[in-house]
Parts: structure tokens; C-alpha cells; sequence
């Protein structure tokens, strides 16, 4: 039986922030941050596997420049990844969660989404509890 490599896989969202907390402008400028350098890491690596097979299958060779910008990057991710962590007070498993989705092919586009929703989901609520419509 044939199955896509493409066929969606449901991840629940873990929370931006803790349940209830409010996010002050130095964790939420944090967590701009890892959103990001997300999918510039995650090109990046993708690149970084091409490169690679065109290494072994080609006379062509940019491992050493990609390698080296992919490693850049992905160090600021880790950076930023460990930033945001310290600064929302995540749980082990969100923090395991992001940091796992910077070393799979694709992963940093996810964590960008995951990121970007639940920074949306805090204006709103933000919102709510300004306007006095829900006790979030």
C-alpha cells in the first residue's frame, strides 16, 4: 500500500505561552524571533541535502559555503530557541517539540506556523481580555 510523503500529519499546537500567562514585549519579541529565523533555517537545511546528493551524483560541489551558512543559521536558531524557552517558561515536551522540528527536513516551516498561530491566538485573546469580553 502506497502512502504519500505528503500526507498531513496533526500535530496539536502547544501554547506560545503558558495557559493564562500574559506575554510582556521581551517574550514576545523572542518568539518573533525564532518564528523568524524558522524558515530561513529550514531552507537552509533543505539546501544542505541537495547540495549533498549533488555532491555524490555531480561534479558539482556547494556542501562547504551551504554547510557553512546552514550552520550559522542553525546555531541563531538554537540560540533563539533556547531564548524563547527561558522566557515562556515552556514545558520540556514544547521545548523538545521546536527544538526537534529544527533538525527535520521541513520542520522549521511547521515551527514558523506553529509560531505564528499561537502569536496570533495571544493578540486576540490579548484583545478579548482589553475589551473585557472573556477572563483569559
Amino acid at each position: 500500500m502506497f502512502v504519500s510523503v505528503f500526507t498531513k500529519i496533526d500535530i496539536p499546537s502547544p501554547p506560545a505561552v503558558p495557559e493564562g500567562a500574559t506575554v510582556d514585549i521581551k517574550t514576545a519579541s523572542s518568539l518573533h524571533r525564532l518564528r523568524l529565523i524558522s524558515a530561513p533555517e529550514a531552507v537552509s537545511f533543505i539546501l544542505l541535502l541537495i547540495a549533498s546528493v549533488l555532491k555524490r551524483t555531480t561534479e558539482f560541489n556547494a556542501v562547504p559555503a551551504l554547510g557553512m551558512i546552514h550552520g550559522i543559521l542553525f546555531v541563531i536558531y538554537v540560540l533563539f530557541w533556547a531564548d524563547a524557552w527561558n522566557r515562556t517558561k515552556w514545558d520540556l515536551k514544547t521545548a523538545a517539540l521546536y527544538f526537534v522540528l529544527s533538525v527535520l527536513p521541513f520542520g522549521g516551516f511547521v515551527a514558523e506556523r506553529k509560531l505564528k498561530r499561537a502569536a496570533d491566538d495571544e493578540v486576540i485573546a490579548a484583545r478579548a481580555r482589553r475589551e473585557g469580553v472573556v477572563e483569559a
